[in-house]
């Protein structure tokens, strides 16, 4: 997620407002009560038996709290300077039986009652992960497919709006048109589905420029433990998860840390002041990752990257508050555990507390030791990028982090599309990347794309080339690492973010009643369309009925005069895929690579089915990647 700051002066004002309503407690208005719990209810059998209860209602923190339940223990009750907060450290022993007990309140002759229930852990999939084997697919669900109108809008919710004709409103699409479409995506060989933010976004439209704009990306929280009522609710999530994985299909869900809405409702009523950062006048991170690898960093540079808000209307949380770190870190898990999601992206990885993010990675990892976590850390060179995941550098912190989105492999991919061959440029780029990753433990569970939400769609940085679409494409797929599509990208979608990030989020033609075109079907795409659509789904089904491609080992030859090659491999198969960058056909001298290649003497073309001559020579048309299987 990438932000642009507003103006100082607008920001310093809302922000004078924020910080004022911010640090005060709401007054109770109320009779004395517990009007929430979070998490909403909880699991026996759990390998941690440990659980942080956040009781929350007029006066609520006022009172002393008990419970009695057979295996479940109030070890200690925490106050804190709002009187509406209590926090309770409970202890659920192993042989803890399903149920449900009552938290009890008293205050002199005044009780405090309120029921909580411990569920049973269900045997459906859960906390799978996505590995190399898998394609992932991105989808903002706004944008995808509205498959239920009735949910379009809500009177009583801070943004009522819902136009397909305003880019910067919501649109409809929803967590039922996405289920609705999972063909579609089976079709296209997708074995991991990632939501951009489904979390209910309750908040009201913002001011960025002179533009109203909505929260329809999902990226500022106001409630965690409800997905948002106009993508469906918890129910249409449960639902299309399932759906998923009747299918064999995966589910990543996009987590935020980092910072919540301005409209959450712990944010109306703080639990202390210390629940987020704040500052006697409102200040931004400044985006720059520098200070947080830099052994040479100046102090008040690293508090103004991790501390400083997005922008004014997006709080930034604290993680050295304990209970807003337990809160993070059980919500995470009851997500998993109550949806069944198989894997976690995280939002703005780098801007959250390092200890914080350790201590929550494996708390998820513990419990489902299967689960893949990957973060965006928007860097520009491989060491930094290692900083963010577990890697072999002697950083003074060690990151914990199972894999990352790869970013910069993702610049050298576009650069290589966009360059001329030269000894730092086009191909070479590419190479040179991949050269280094020796810096990761794992480089096989690094993401990789060419596009996504936040960035110019992929065909049009490359200015509409299909043939430059098809050597990218084929890169994606043959690399190492776990590749990951941008909806649309498939069937050619295009626009840059100028003058907007709407512009790169535009509807999937057909998801939407009154569509001219319906993209999901063959028929309603159009020849190119097709071409590309075709050419993606041959890929995706060969690479994941390919052990050899998608988990192979990687063998990369230095590139000569704009070609590029490289080899995947193992017992069973050699795959290898040779590129030619330039616009004129060559034919490659296949004596070069005879540490891999040795002993065959023809390839299976895996596009086109043909099989071709490897000996002496290899042609390769112009601006082409040929994946070929190796025969004998």
């Amino acid at each position: 997620m990438k932000h642009t700051p507003y103006s100082l002066l607008r920001a310093r004002l809302f922000a004078f407002w924020a910080l004022l309503f911010l640090s005060l407690p709401v007054a109770a208005q109320k009779k004395a009560a517990i009007t929430r719990i979070d998490p909403t209810f909880w699991w026996v059998g759990m390998k941690n038996q440990n659980l942080q209860l956040l009781v929350y209602g007029p006066e609520a923190g006022t009172y002393a709290y008990s419970i009695s339940y057979p295996g479940v223990q109030l070890v200690q009750a925490h106050k804190t300077e709002n009187p509406n907060y209590a926090f309770l450290d409970l202890t659920i022993a192993a042989d803890t039986k399903p149920g449900t007990f009552t938290i009890q309140g008293q205050k002199g002759n005044q009780k405090l009652t309120r029921k909580y229930e411990l569920k049973a852990r269900s045997q459906e999939p859960k906390g799978q992960g996505v590995t190399s084997a898998d394609l992932i697919y991105l989808v903002l669900p706004d944008r995808f497919a509205n498959g239920d109108p009735k949910n379009d809008r809500f009177k009583d919710m801070a943004d009522p709006n819902a136009d397909r004709n305003n880019p910067f409103l919501r649109h409809g699409g929803d967590l039922k048109g996405i289920q609705n479409n999972l063909p579609y995506l089976e079709e296209l060989g997708v074995t991991a589905l990632w939501l951009n933010p489904i979390i209910e976004n309750d908040q009201p439209l913002t001011d960025e420029g002179g533009q109203m704009r909505s929260a329809y990306h999902g990226y500022a929280f106001t409630d965690h433990y409800q997905v948002d009522r106009r993508l469906g609710g918890n129910e249409a999530y449960l639902k299309l998860i399932r759906a998923a994985h009747a299918k064999g299909m995966k589910v990543v869900q996009d987590a935020v840390y980092n910072h919540v809405g301005i409209n959450h409702w712990f944010i109306k009523d703080l639990p202390s002041k210390d629940w987020i950062h704040q500052f006697p006048s409102y200040t931004n991170t400044s985006h720059k990752f520098q200070p947080i690898i830099d052994p040479h960093a100046a102090q008040a540079d690293w508090s103004v990257m991790i501390k400083g808000w997005f922008v004014p209307h997006m709080p930034d949380l604290n993680h050295h508050n304990p209970f807003l770190a337990n809160y993070l870190i059980q919500h995470a898990l009851w997500t998993v555990e109550h949806f069944g999601v198989d894997a976690w992206r995280i939002d703005t990885y780098m801007y959250n507390d390092d200890a914080f993010m350790n201590r929550c990675n494996q708390a998820l990892l513990d419990e489902y030791p299967n689960l893949h976590i990957f973060g965006e850390s928007w860097v520009n060179n491989v060491v930094a990028q290692a900083r963010f995941t577990r890697n072999n550098i002697n950083f003074p912190f060690k990151s914990n982090q199972p894999g990352t989105i790869d970013f910069v492999l993702w610049t050298a991919m576009n650069d290589a599309l966009n360059q001329k061959f030269g000894w730092d440029e086009g191909v070479s780029r590419v190479h040179q990347v991949l050269a280094q990753d020796a810096v990761y433990q794992d480089p096989m569970k690094l993401v990789t794309f060419l596009d996504n939400h936040d960035m110019n769609r992929f065909f049009s940085v490359i200015g509409e080339d299909l043939d430059k679409y098809k050597m990218g494409m084929t890169w994606l797929f043959t690399t190492r690492g776990i590749p990951s599509v941008y909806y649309g990208t498939e069937i050619l979608m295009k626009n840059f973010k100028d003058p907007s990030d709407a512009e790169v989020r535009r509807d999937f033609p057909g998801g939407f009643a009154g569509d001219k075109e319906n993209k999901f079907t063959a028929a309603g795409r159009n020849e190119r369309e097709n071409e590309a659509f075709n050419f993606v789904k041959k890929l995706a089904h060969y690479r994941k009925n390919t052990p050899a491609l998608h988990s192979g080992k990687l063998m990369q030859f230095v590139p000569q005069e704009g070609t590029y090659v490289y080899f995947r491999y193992d017992d069973q198969k050699t795959i290898m895929v040779a590129t030619n960058s330039t616009d004129k056909e060559v034919d490659l001298k296949m004596d070069r690579f005879s540490e891999r290649s040795q002993g065959f003497t023809k390839g299976l073309n895996i596009q086109d089915q043909k099989t071709i001559s490897l000996q002496p020579t290899l042609k390769i048309p112009a601006k082409t990647a040929l994946v070929l299987e190796l025969q004998k």
